[in-house]
């Protein structure tokens, strides 16, 4: 085992750091925001499948892409938020027909 981690650089350590924190936290709601269309998903986390996150999003800028399993490569989300015990909930971004 020393002689993996030996051999991983330090870019293979964060994405293998954080495919396990994501494949942890099944079942959880997670906001991933990514650099290529359609730039944002809401959504459970079902599990991963090596370095990607299977997630059945609720919600996303494209109503047509919403209420379907997604498959994200890790490595391309930016930024992403999981919700936890007595941490701040997601808020629940979908169109209400309100005035807003």
């Amino acid at each position: 085992m020393e002689d993996i981690q030996k051999t991983m650089t330090s870019n293979d350590r964060h994405e293998e750091g954080l495919i396990q924190f994501i494949s942890g936290h099944a079942g959880a709601k997670m906001l991933a925001l990514t650099s290529s269309f359609p730039y944002f998903f809401i959504g459970r986390i079902i599990h991963t499948v090596d370095d990607y996150v299977v997630l059945s999003v609720e919600t996303t800028n494209v109503a047509e892409l919403e209420n379907r399993e997604w498959h994200l490569h890790i490595h391309d989300i930016e930024v992403f938020y999981i919700e936890r015990d007595g941490w701040p909930l997601i808020p629940n971004l979908r169109e209400t027909g309100g005035d807003g």
